[in-house]
């Protein structure tokens, strides 16, 4: 087995992934920017803004989310926001540096109707700043894709958060294959796909290693993936576990940049937990992109001006826009 030379694969077994995920940090870290080297420039970073544009209300009961109508939690179920509120955020964001702005609902799944023809406006006006588009809305059948896709929707987010053995002690409203089968109706449409999980659940190695195998299992793979650190948020019942090893996120975005070579891996939820240099060992371990700005949804991100310092520091460029960018490059 070679580690080192980044060839697109889809046929990783577990038995492979874990023996990479366990090596000795220090190969490990060398073997995962051995092949970022070789597919992305070295010192690029994606700057990506996410913005809640319906907050609460869930119908799920995804066990670590603040926006589940079942939990007590300081996210309380908010209206829409109109089209013109959302573009002021997205022109603030294009002018602080980000080149992607996604858009997140608090939705089981996306309905017909004005609220969905409000998003599609949304992405028209977010495509019109020169930004690239992306949306979280829950699950989205062939039409929706269809739709988001003619009004200029680059990526779709919809994470498979963990293995298939695992997402049952997480979540019980929604099956994993249901999660697949948005994925397939997204690249069906032509739109790219950004899909990861979180790590921190309670979760064994085990579980981390197959949720990665699924995504690689992809053909093509997820154009992004995005790593979430558990955020514990109160009220949820997840609350009470404890903050995740740094090291073992770090291990986990070097085991996905090697998987999938030409994705970009984007450091995602968690990084308020997580010290400059805990930051530095993810980017050297393959991470190439980042959520920018001082909110995820509704937990907490690094301000921008502290991410400006850091990137500064590590002498991080900010990629700009890129609406053809493929995994399978």
């Amino acid at each position: 087995m070679t580690t080192s030379n980044g060839v697109l694969r889809h046929d990783w077994t577990l038995d492979e992934i874990l023996a990479i995920y366990r090596r000795p940090l220090l190969e490990l870290l060398h073997d995962a920017q051995e092949v970022h080297r070789g597919h992305h420039p070295p010192n690029a970073v994606q700057l990506c803004t996410l913005l809640s544009v319906k907050t609460g209300g869930c119908s799920e009961d995804c066990a670590y989310c603040s926006q589940s109508a079942r939990y007590d939690t300081a996210a309380g179920a908010e209206r829409m926001m109109d089209v013109p509120a959302v573009l002021t955020h997205a022109k603030a964001a294009a002018e602080a540096g980000a080149t992607r702005f996604c858009m997140g609902a608090a939705w089981r799944e996306v309905k017909g109707g004005p609220a969905f023809d409000r998003v599609l406006e949304m992405v028209r006006g977010v495509k019109a700043l020169g930004l690239e588009a992306c949306c979280t809305l829950g699950m989205i059948d062939e039409d929706q894709a269809r739709a988001l896709k003619e009004a200029g929707l680059d990526a779709y987010n919809h994470n498979l958060d963990t293995s298939r053995s695992f997402y049952g002690k997480v979540i019980t409203t929604r099956g994993y294959d249901d999660r697949l089968r948005t994925l397939r109706n997204v690249r069906a449409a032509g739109i790219t796909v950004c899909s990861g999980g979180i790590i921190g659940m309670g979760e064994k190695v085990e579980d981390r290693a197959a949720l990665l195998q699924t995504l690689a299992s992809l053909d093509p793979h997820p154009e992004s993936v995005p790593v979430n650190a558990l955020v514990a948020v109160e009220g949820t019942p997840l609350e009470k576990l404890p903050p995740i090893d740094p090291l073992d996120l770090v291990r986990t975005i070097a085991t996905a940049r090697i998987l999938m070579p030409a994705s970009r891996v984007r450091l995602s939820a968690g990084r308020t937990s997580l010290s400059r240099e805990a930051q530095l060992l993810c980017f050297l371990a393959g991470a190439n992109s980042v959520f920018y700005g001082e909110k995820l949804l509704t937990t907490p991100n690094p301000g921008t001006s502290d991410d400006d310092r850091l990137f500064a520091d590590l002498g991080l460029q900010p990629l700009p826009p890129d609406r053809h960018h493929h995994a399978e490059v």
